[in-house]
């Protein structure tokens, strides 16, 4: 476990928010974020990729969910990268899908990571359905971000 703070849920906004420190320099961590065999290494998903690059569709592999739809919805090398991710098995749509952002800061000699998903308020099932998603992927990037700082440090 990390000792960077968790992940927080904004139920104002939907959204999940998490930032950390990780005592590794910007271009290794930003490698890590968007090369595929990378991210099936530390993400608990194999991402499938013809290219990691703006506009471009994948899929990541979760053991238990299927193969979940992603599209690159940002891409600014070394500073910012965004997809979107949704249900298995359905085309991405507002209802169906988040939108992950990270954003990568240097601080001495590391780098400050922050990755927001936003996206809950729109998803379908009503309100507790949202609250379950939002508290899911707050656990979620708690593990996931632990296990990138492990990863790259």
């Amino acid at each position: 476990m990390s000792s960077t703070p968790p992940a927080v849920t904004d139920d104002d906004t939907w959204s999940v928010t998490r930032t950390v420190r990780i005592d590794a320099p910007r271009s290794r961590v930003w490698q890590t974020l968007v090369t595929a065999d990378l991210i099936s290494r530390w993400f608990d998903v194999t991402a499938r990729f013809e290219r990691v690059a703006l506009g471009e569709s994948g899929v990541f592999a979760a053991e238990g969910y299927g193969d979940i739809p992603v599209r690159i919805e940002e891409f600014q090398p070394e500073s910012a990268f965004g997809y979107r991710w949704g249900t298995p098995g359905e085309a991405l749509r507002d209802d169906n899908s988040t939108l992950v952002r990270f954003t990568l800061d240097d601080e001495g000699d590391g780098t400050v990571l922050s990755v927001v998903e936003t996206g809950f308020g729109l998803l379908a099932g009503g309100d507790d359905a949202r609250r379950a998603s939002l508290g899911e992927h707050r656990e979620g990037w708690d593990t996931e971000l632990d296990s990138l700082i492990a990863f790259v440090s």
